[in-house]
């Protein structure tokens, strides 16, 4: 059966290289690089991956070196930009030590097959602390509320998960916050791109957390809960307010939708393939439990909706997977369980690509996703689907209005990530796209941009500042940024 999705472990990968800029061919008179009413002699970029420079999987030192906000700062420097601290790793194969034992894997890269880690061991210990202060505050995994968490970098709290590994090497203090750190070094400008985590660690568990709507005490949340929405606006605003206290300019950006990231759209719904015969064996399979439906419809205690929704049948050709939904009426009291097929509107994760088809213990009788559902873990239900969404709404709303309440500078990179998703970007004759290893814009991780996908969000940060404070930064060439890391660097 795994052979039969075989194409779902990729395809190999020719490197390409854009043969063209994203400038035009026509000679034009270059405007100086002006800061407008910005000021750029310390800048501060807050956030979380994203603004680490994560990619592939991992923190590494040249992705850090390409993040978006090492490439702001770069362009700033024309325009009066100071130096911008970075607290690098160690090395370019990315994970982390902890005491010595590894606690987050090598980066990924692409073999020609599919996406394998880089061989070695990490040699970034998070217990080998760093001396700021350092201008590039961002932390991967970082939800809005951490920001401004006490003890989120201390290290003694790293291995029960209530700490930051990566915070915890750089933090000034145990006891400061992501925002004091910042504050205490008193910017002229700032960056703030934070939200994604709030809702990103409960698609990527496949809704194996909580929507925390109505609970307003983020202490009481698990790790893949959603934030309720005026949690996420009042530390919004806390933000926003201590960054502009004395005068910084800043700018912010607003948060995409999980239907644009290829970690949610790459396996299909109906990726398996079944010949007549097969198909019929598991229908057979599944006889037992659509009969058993068909009785709670005639004792009314499921609606025939339901069951015709829940009722498992395989065909000839490509087929939906079979999943365990919560969602469902519970009738494990009569011995049912709660099974369906997979539908357009659901999302099975990425990592899902190598475990459907598989056999359970090497028995070809028990494949996962077939004769096995998938559990919930590996599929966002189309009801986990709109409740992130809802949330992503409501984080876009606060950000909006805070950037018009502060006067900072706005960046919709949701619609950015949905011109990705939908159609591309085209720059010189090559365009970028956010389809799984070739498109160019995402790395291997399916999640976290890619090179040049980091340059550009660069370049829309440079417009969005430009627009607003009549500053005259430019474009970086995207041309000249990797779409992938080779395996040594």
């Amino acid at each position: 059966m795994k052979k039969n999705i075989k194409w779902l472990l990729l395809v190999s990968l020719t490197f390409m290289a854009a043969c063209n800029s994203d400038d035009d061919n026509n000679t034009v008179e270059e405007v100086p690089v002006t800061p407008g009413s910005a000021v750029f002699t310390k800048y501060v970029a807050l956030g979380d991956s994203f603004a680490a420079g994560y990619s592939d999987n991992a923190l590494f030192k040249k992705g850090q070196e390409g993040a978006y906000t090492n490439i702001l700062a770069q362009q700033f420097v024309a325009a009066g930009g100071g130096t911008f601290a970075t607290p690098f790793m160690n090395d370019n194969l990315g994970g982390l030590l902890l005491g010595g034992n590894v606690v987050a894997a090598t980066r990924l890269y692409f073999n020609g097959q599919a996406p394998v880690n880089v061989a070695g061991k990490p040699t970034t210990e998070v217990t080998a602390h760093l001396t700021g202060p350092f201008n590039n505050l961002g932390v991967p995994g970082a939800k809005s509320f951490h920001l401004v968490a006490p003890g989120y970098g201390n290290v003694a709290g790293v291995a029960t998960g209530a700490a930051n590994p990566y915070f915890a090497r750089f933090a000034s203090t145990p006891t400061t916050t992501v925002l004091a750190d910042a504050a205490t070094q008193a910017p002229t400008f700032f960056s703030l791109f934070i939200g994604g985590n709030d809702v990103l660690s409960y698609a990527i568990s496949g809704g194996a957390g909580k929507d925390q709507k109505g609970n307003l005490n983020p202490a009481t949340y698990g790790p893949n809960d959603i934030t309720d929405p005026t949690v996420f606006a009042n530390i919004y605003s806390t933000l926003a307010t201590t960054l502009t206290a004395n005068g910084a300019k800043g700018v912010v950006a607003n948060l995409p939708y999980i239907t644009a990231l290829p970690y949610f759209t790459t396996v299909p719904y109906n990726p398996v393939p079944l010949s007549a015969a097969l198909a019929t064996q598991l229908n057979t399979g599944y006889a037992l439990y659509n009969g058993g439906l068909q009785q709670m419809v005639a004792n009314k205690l499921l609606s025939a909706d339901e069951a015709a929704r829940r009722t498992i049948n395989f065909k000839a050709g490509n087929n939906a997977v079979v999943v365990v939904d919560s969602y469902l009426t519970n009738l494990s009291a009569y011995g049912l369980p709660s099974y369906r097929q997979a539908t357009k509107d659901d999302l099975v994760i990425l990592s899902a690509r190598t475990f459907i088809g598989t056999a359970v213990g090497g028995d070809p009788t028990k494949v996962n996703g077939l004769s096995v559902p998938l559990a919930d873990n590996w599929v966002l239900t189309k009801e986990e689907v709109a409740e992130v969404k809802a949330a992503t709404d409501a984080y876009n709303v606060t950000i909006d209005a805070v950037a018009k309440e502060k006067g900072l500078a706005f960046v919709d990179t949701r619609a950015l990530l949905t011109q990705l998703a939908s159609g591309g970007y085209r720059f010189g004759n090559y365009t970028m796209s956010s389809t799984y290893v070739t498109g160019g814009a995402f790395s291997l991780d399916g999640i976290h941009p890619s090179g040049r996908g980091y340059g550009l969000i660069a370049n829309i940060f440079v417009d969005a500042i430009n627009a607003k404070y009549g500053s005259t930064l430019r474009h970086v060439d995207l041309a000249l940024y990797p779409i992938q890391y080779p395996a040594s660097l």
